[in-house]
């Protein structure tokens, strides 16, 4: 791990012109240093950094990626607003792919490090989660925490600490008492003199000053930043095309290279006849990686296009024979059979019952799901003179650096990580996904040149890291009032369901059993986090079972929830809410159905209600979603909007057509035309609202996906009767309801 004094990493008037760079939160803890870190023995600080100028530019280093989340605007709002800086004179700069940028904010939260610790042990807190982020290379970007995590544990508090930093040396040069000077606009202001002096002026003295260990933040009545949609850092670039992602690097000398993949999963080349590519114009090199043969020309199209033509003969493979609808009966099979693992337990779920005529049971099964960003997986890689420079978009460059370092075979020092922006991520470039840049890194090391390592469509579709194909099983018994007395809710693990707490529920029942069974031998089909990653269907299970209790009940959904609420008063006032944005209470148009339905994911509690129409030949039309989202602080209304807009699009695309179907060991779909999204002419009216509960800040990038699926089905049982048990909808055929 990178080592930096105190001192040299307060004060770095060589670097800045005698301006200040501040890095928070501290550690007395006493560290081995490496011998170009300076001294042995001298205090440790670490991550969430400003850089404050001579020219009064505060300049806010964000270690985390944008793709397209808002977060280069979102972090630097946090810090500006308890530093009082003026938002004119705010920069952004990505932080780069170096150990003093680790995330161990996001270790703290994740792992709750924080919880029933006192305030005086925060700096050791700190070092704790540093060091589990050095061990796990995190510096990710993922599960809803850069305003969550790193926002309000790291940049809020380096901001207020730099204030005050200021402050003392206004006082300290003016000879007054701090309490007398104000922070506000970038400047120190004393009033009964009518002094005043910027930042810029103060940073060289304050960098003399050592951070405060709890600095005093703002109270959210005065904030003057946080709280306002402030227009995007990233949108100018982009509208313009400067903005840079990994797909448009380009170095001099440098060649493309295209990826075939065995189409079989586990099969490997057994023989290539490169003879009728080799010499032809423009195809420099064609060899064989694990999995794969690869083509390097002086244009992507003639790789891409020899690669496709090249005659190849693929292994067998052990998983020939799996299938998608083999896996179904598997799923099946394991819930009727399998040994569940408890995940949940409350009261007796055991107990044997006399109202068995008050029975319900249900299944719901979903398929697995691909990323589809918008740009393909791509990495730029040279290696040269022992030392390699990497161009990728990724949501983790310490680790992408840990990865390329070991696919290269040297030392993580010896590569450079050149940040980009990420054409859409949703978990497919996260650390355990990096089957891209290992690659790319194989590729570099067989050239004397950089190469552009580029998926087709197809090859970034068929050899995605999935969202699991996952079943599930829900037992009911109703008391004589209709209210549920057991609750039992069982479901398949084939793999990436690593949070128990998803299937978590919110209702008051007093006997629970909530469990998995995992798949038994290994899975063939990789899977990954996809966006929301289990929270995507538990939301679709439970909440579609709850709609199936309230319909058995011969009561309302939205009151039937309700009821069982009483002790979950956020989740109550949700529903309301978005029950009212809808018009719940006044009927329905014909022929069409409303739904409703809440979840809780990161932190964030969303409520859905969904309006939507059957026509005569079964085309389903999604007319409206009206979503209320308690998320405790919103930080930029716009930004925190448009990702409950984005969420519920990206969700409605896998409600209607999203499905990765597996045939004789490979994927079948390829490409758009197989493997559909919601075009703007599908795409519903979309009103968002946000609840101000109180409570604790929440994620807001990942929580508009899990309550879609079930508001719109339990619409379509409302508008037709057919009750929807499994995803996508294209699987179903619909017939409008038949008027009395």
């Amino acid at each position: 791990m990178a080592r930096i004094t105190r001192r040299g990493f307060l004060i770095t008037g060589g670097l800045v012109g005698g301006g200040l760079i501040l890095g928070y939160a501290a550690t007395p803890v006493r560290l081995g240093m490496r011998p170009d870190a300076g001294e042995p023995g001298e205090d440790l600080w670490l991550t969430t950094w400003i850089r404050i100028s001579p020219d009064n530019w505060v300049t806010v280093l964000v270690p985390h990626a944008e793709m397209g989340q808002g977060v280069h605007t979102a972090l630097p709002m946090m810090v500006a607003e308890e530093l009082e800086a003026d938002w004119s004179r705010v920069r952004m700069e990505q932080a780069p792919a170096e150990d003093l940028y680790l995330n161990g904010y996001m270790v703290r939260g994740f792992g709750n490090l924080d919880s029933q610790r006192p305030a005086f042990m925060r700096r050791q807190v700190d070092y704790v989660a540093l060091k589990i982020a050095d061990v796990l290379n995190v510096q990710t970007t993922g599960g809803s925490s850069s305003v969550r995590y790193t926002g309000h544990l790291g940049m809020r508090i380096a901001g207020a600490a730099a204030k005050e930093m200021l402050l003392r040396a206004a006082a300290d040069t003016w000879g007054t008492p701090v309490d007398e000077c104000i922070a506000r606009f970038s400047q120190v202001h004393h009033e009964a003199s009518g002094r005043a002096a910027s930042f810029g002026e103060l940073a060289e003295a304050a960098s003399r000053f050592d951070p405060p260990g709890a600095p005093a933040l703002k109270a959210k009545a005065d904030y003057s930043i946080c709280g306002r949609s402030i227009p995007r850092i990233d949108i100018p670039s982009k509208v313009v095309g400067q903005a840079q992602y990994g797909i448009d690097v380009r170095l001099p000398g440098m060649r493309y290279a295209a990826i075939r993949h065995a189409p079989v999963f586990g099969a490997d080349l057994r023989s290539l006849d490169d003879s009728a590519a080799t010499g032809k114009r423009g195809i420099e090199r064609i060899f064989h990686i694990p999995g794969a043969v690869v083509v390097v020309a002086d244009s992507f199209w003639r790789a891409k296009t020899a690669a496709g033509e090249l005659p190849v003969e693929w292994s067998e493979s052990p998983h020939s024979g799996f299938s998608s609808e083999q896996l179904s009966a598997r799923l099946k099979a394991m819930l009727e059979e399998g040994r569940v693992r408890t995940d949940h337990k409350h009261g007796s779920p055991d107990s044997e019952s006399g109202t068995e005529s008050f029975v319900v049971e249900a299944a719901y099964e979903v398929p697995f799901l691909a990323h589809a960003t918008m740009e393909p997986m791509n990495c730029t890689a040279w290696l040269h003179d022992g030392k390699l420079d990497m161009w990728a978009g990724n949501q983790d460059p310490v680790a992408a650096r840990g990865t390329a370092a070991k696919a290269a075979g040297i030392r993580e020092r010896d590569v450079t990580v050149h940040p980009v922006q990420l054409g859409g991520g949703f978990g497919r470039r996260l650390p355990a996904n990096f089957n891209y840049v290992t690659q790319a890194v194989q590729i570099a090391a067989q050239l004397p040149y950089p190469v552009k390592v580029i998926w087709t469509r197809e090859e970034d579709m068929r050899r995605d890291y999935y969202r699991p194909a996952v079943r599930s099983h829900h037992t009911a018994i109703l008391g004589m009032a209709g209210r549920p007395e057991l609750w039992k809710h069982t479901y398949t693990d084939i793999g990436m369901n690593d949070n128990r707490d998803t299937a978590f529920l919110p209702y008051s029942i007093p006997n629970q059993r909530i469990g998995r069974v995992e798949y038994p031998g290994d899975m063939p089909v990789p899977t990954g986090a996809w966006r929301s990653v289990e929270h995507s269907y538990h939301g679709f299970f439970i909440e579609s079972f709850m709609d199936e209790l309230a319909h058995a009940a011969g009561q309302d959904p939205l009151a039937y929830r309700l009821q069982l609420l009483s002790d979950a008063p956020r989740f109550a006032a949700a529903l309301e809410k978005a029950a009212r944005m809808i018009g719940w209470s006044e009927p329905a148009l014909e022929g069409q159905g409303r739904g409703i339905a809440v979840k809780e994911s990161f932190g964030s509690i969303v409520a859905q209600a969904a309006e939507v129409s059957v026509g005569e030949q079964g085309e389903l039309r999604v007319h409206r979603v009206c979503a209320a989202v308690d998320c405790g602080e919103v930080i930029n209304p716009d930004i925190a909007r448009a990702q409950i807009e984005g969420g519920i699009n990206f969700a409605l695309s896998a409600v209607l057509y999203g499905e990765i179907t597996i045939e004789a060991g490979r994927v079948v779909q390829g490409n758009f035309p197989d493997y559909r999204m919601v075009t703007l002419r599908d795409a519903p009216h979309i009103q968002v609202e946000f609840l101000d509960s109180g409570a604790s800040i929440g994620g807001i990038g990942e929580v508009g996906v899990p309550p879609l699926a079930p508001a719109v089905t339990n619409a379509i049982f409302s508008a037709t009767g057919q009750r929807i048990r499994s995803l996508p909808l294209s699987s179903h055929t619909l017939t409008p309801r038949i008027p009395d």
